[in-house]
C-alpha cells in the first residue's frame, strides 16, 4: 500500500470514527435511564409480591395471638378450676381476676413513667440547635431567635393546615395518576423482565461497539501513518530541491527543514513505542 493510499484509508477511518462515535454515545444515553426506569419498575413489582406474603404473615401471626390469648384464658380458667376445690368457685374467680388486675395496674405504671421520662421523643435541644445554626448561616446577625419558638396554633390553623395538607397530597396523587396515564397502561412483570434483558444486550453491544471506536492503539496507527507520509514527502521535497534549481533555496533553508525532518522523526518513534506498549 502506498502512503497515499494508506492517508485515504486512515481519513476514512476517522471519519467513520467520527460519525459513529457520537451516535454510539447517544444512543447510550438514551438507553440507560429506561433501562433504570424498568429496573425500578420491576423492583416496584417484586416489592408489591413481598407485601401480600408479608399480609399472609401477618393473617397467620395475628391468628396465633388469638390462639395464645385462648391459651391463657385456659390456663386461667384452670386456675379457678384449681381453688374452686378449696374455695368457692365465686371466690376462687374473684382472687385470680384481683391478681390479674393488680399485675395489669404495676404494668402499665411502670409503662407510663418510662414513656413520660423519654418524652419528647425528638432531640429538641439539638434540632433547635441546628435550626438555630442554620438561621445564622442564612441570615447572619439578623436572624431572630425568637422564631425558634413559634407560638401554639389555634384550633381553626390547625384545621387549615391539616386541610391544606390534604389538598396538597390530592393534587400530588392526582399528578402522579396523569403521569401515568400519559405513558399508557404499566407493563406486566413478565413484559419488563423480557424488556430489561433484550436492552441489556443491547447495551452491552453499545459498550464494545463503543471501545471499539475509542481504541488508542488503532489512533496511534493512524497518526503513525500520517507521519510517515509526512516524512517520505518532506525527504522527496528536500531530494528534489538538491537536484534540481533549487539548491540556493535548501541552502536558505536547511536549518528548518533539518529541524522539521528531526521532530518528525522523533514523532514517529514516539508513536511507535506507544503502539508496542
Amino acid at each position: 500500500m502506498t502512503s497515499a493510499q494508506t492517508t485515504v484509508v486512515a481519513e476514512e477511518y476517522v471519519k467513520s470514527t467520527a460519525s459513529s462515535l457520537p451516535a454510539v454515545i447517544k444512543t447510550t444515553a438514551r438507553l440507560v435511564p429506561l433501562q433504570l426506569n424498568d429496573e425500578l419498575e420491576l423492583a416496584k413489582l417484586e416489592l408489591t409480591h413481598k407485601k401480600t406474603g408479608l399480609i399472609s404473615a401477618g393473617v397467620y401471626g395475628a391468628l396465633a395471638l388469638v390462639f395464645f390469648a385462648a391459651l391463657c384464658i385456659a390456663v386461667i380458667v384452670a386456675g379457678i378450676a384449681g381453688l374452686g376445690t378449696v374455695l368457692p368457685l365465686w371466690l376462687a374467680a374473684l382472687i385470680v381476676c384481683g391478681g390479674l388486675l393488680v399485675l395489669l395496674g404495676i404494668s402499665g405504671l411502670i409503662a407510663a413513667l418510662k414513656f413520660k421520662s423519654l418524652t419528647p421523643l425528638l432531640p429538641e435541644q439539638a434540632w433547635r440547635g441546628i435550626r438555630h445554626d442554620l438561621g445564622i448561616a442564612k441570615e447572619g446577625r439578623d436572624f431572630d431567635p425568637a422564631t425558634l419558638d413559634p407560638e401554639p396554633l389555634t384550633k381553626e390553623e390547625i384545621k387549615a393546615k391539616k386541610a391544606e395538607a390534604k389538598a396538597a397530597a390530592e393534587q400530588a396523587k392526582a399528578e402522579r395518576e396523569a403521569k401515568i396515564a400519559e405513558h399508557g397502561p404499566r407493563a406486566t412483570e413478565t413484559e419488563l423482565i423480557k424488556r430489561t434483558e433484550a436492552r441489556r444486550g443491547h447495551l452491552l453491544e453499545l459498550r464494545e461497539e463503543l471501545i471499539a471506536k475509542a481504541d488508542v492503539k488503532e489512533q496511534a496507527r493512524y497518526y503513525v501513518d500520517v507521519a510517515k507520509e509526512k516524512v517520505s514527502e518532506t525527504a522527496s521535497a528536500v531530494g528534489a530541491a538538491v537536484t534540481g534549481p533549487g539548491l540556493e533555496t535548501v541552502k536558505e533553508r536547511w536549518k528548518p527543514l533539518a529541524v522539521f525532518a528531526v521532530s518528525s522523526i522523533a514523532f514517529v518513534v514516539f508513536l511507535r513505542k506507544l503502539f508496542k506498549k
